[in-house]
């Protein structure tokens, strides 16, 4: 018999969030040099904090109310994410129209799987 790992590293939530963490990271670097240090950091810090808050709250699990709270954090860092990313394509510092596309489709699904997650953990807290 294999015995899975509990990790946060099992979690969709987590792969989906760890993708594009990478992908924001690759894309800043194609930003005007004054971007790289402004919008460009903010974007990298907020893509990183869905991350850091999904891993963290994963820490917390025992503590139902705890791992919720990080996993608010998490969505709410999605959405400073999403707003970078509109504001540097607004200003066309991010001229990449696909490339601008396909991550606002996966920070919009990656903040719908974290709000499903946020009611799984909801109704059943004690299996994570």
């Amino acid at each position: 018999m294999i015995f899975l790992k509990m990790s946060y590293q099992n979690l969709e939530i987590w792969k989906i969030s760890n993708e594009i963490v990478v992908e924001i990271h690759q894309m800043t670097l194609s930003l005007p040099l004054f971007e790289t240090f402004e919008t460009g950091s903010q974007i990298r810090r907020s893509s990183k904090s869905v991350n850091s808050n999904i891993v963290e709250g994963y820490g917390r699990r025992k503590y139902k109310a705890d791992f919720i709270k990080f996993l608010y954090y998490s969505l709410s860092s999605n959405d400073e994410t999403i707003n970078h990313l509109d504001i540097l394509f607004q200003t066309k510092s991010l001229q990449d129209e696909q490339l601008y596309i396909r991550l606002h489709n996966k920070l919009q699904i990656q903040g719908k799987k974290i709000n499903r997650f946020i009611s799984t953990v909801e109704k059943r807290h004690n299996q994570y």
